[in-house]
């Protein structure tokens, strides 16, 4: 029945998420929006979708672990996991214009989120700290990309382009995303459900789950929209969803999970796993400034981090049982 919870959680987060980036960009083109705003955004916080009502859920179910863990082992896999594999299907171009504005912002974020996890805790104040940023970095990129930056705005734009058409009304598109939001709250709580029957039951911390079987699961939107795009040659799109979904993560989802209900940071990841997160960040600007691009090899060393991270996590929980 755990095995069941988890993989239907999954499954409806998948679908949920689906329907609900569908169904918000079928309105958003009916009532006119541009591309630029539709990626920025939808696009943008419908991939994030499942981690954020993942976390939300956790935190209010008392699983800081699960809460945290799930977003910082999302941007692991995201950093790692997720930007290798695409490498490995086509190397990825990047927009120097596009990176040189969100590497930083990256960067920034994933030391802020070491900053606060030093601090023992997410308060409320932090939430809110994170959403204002999150919403100045919006704002600043649509300002800047529609005035001053074509090259960097169309990476937005083909993001928004990648997204199947919803046919049908306006009041089709508005049931689709209510779908996909219903289905979004009834796969987290059956994930994290069965997330944390399931460390009971095997005896490791609910963090080591939420880094690894939820962080995962939630991360599949991020992983089939990049992969698929890699192998279309739209390296862009792939690179940009990837580090978009990091960002969002840490300033989107930490930032509401925080107001909604403020949450200690397990020591487990203070001593190491935000490290990682950190560490990975540093190894992709690395990589992408050398040659702007990231090569199959490059790829390669990504899924061998990743590989590696795993293992330790995996001994860590063998040594814990």
């Amino acid at each position: 029945m755990i095995y069941l919870e988890l993989l239907g959680g999954l499954a409806l987060l998948v679908a949920g998420a689906e329907l609900l980036v569908r169904g918000s960009v079928g309105i958003a083109r009916r009532l006119g929006v541009s591309p630029l705003l539709i990626g920025l955004t939808l696009v943008g916080f419908g991939t994030s979708s499942p981690e954020l009502v993942a976390s939300v859920t956790a935190a209010l179910k008392g699983s800081p672990g699960i809460a945290v863990g799930n977003v910082v082992g999302s941007n692991i896999c995201n950093l790692l996991l997720i930007l290798g594999l695409s490498a490995l299907f086509a190397p990825l171009a990047i927009t120097r214009a596009a990176f040189l504005r969100d590497g930083p912002v990256l960067m920034a974020a994933s030391v802020a989120l070491v900053g606060v996890c030093l601090l023992g805790d997410l308060p409320r104040w932090v939430g809110v700290v994170f959403l204002v940023l999150l919403t100045a970095y919006i704002v600043w990129c649509y300002l800047t990309e529609k005035q001053e930056a074509p090259a960097a705005a169309l990476v937005h734009e083909q993001e928004a382009a990648s997204v199947p058409p919803l046919g049908g009304s306006l009041a089709m598109g508005i049931a689709a995303a209510l779908a996909g939001l219903l289905l979004l709250v009834a796969g987290a709580y059956l994930l994290v459900g069965g997330a944390i029957e399931l460390a009971r039951d095997f005896g490791v911390s609910e963090t080591i789950i939420g880094l690894t079987v939820v962080a995962i699961g939630t991360s599949l939107p991020e992983l089939a929209t990049s992969v698929v795009a890699a192998a279309r040659g739209q390296s862009d799109v792939a690179f940009g969803n990837v580090v978009g979904s990091s960002i969002y993560n840490i300033l989107g989802i930490l930032g509401v999970t925080a107001l909604v209900q403020p949450i200690p940071i397990p020591m487990e990841i203070v001593a190491f796993d935000i490290w990682v997160m950190l560490g990975s960040a540093v190894l992709l600007v690395m990589f992408a400034m050398t040659g702007w691009r990231i090569n199959r090899w490059e790829g390669g060393v990504f899924l061998a981090a990743y590989g590696v991270y795993i293992a330790w996590l995996a001994r860590a929980a063998a040594v814990a049982v």
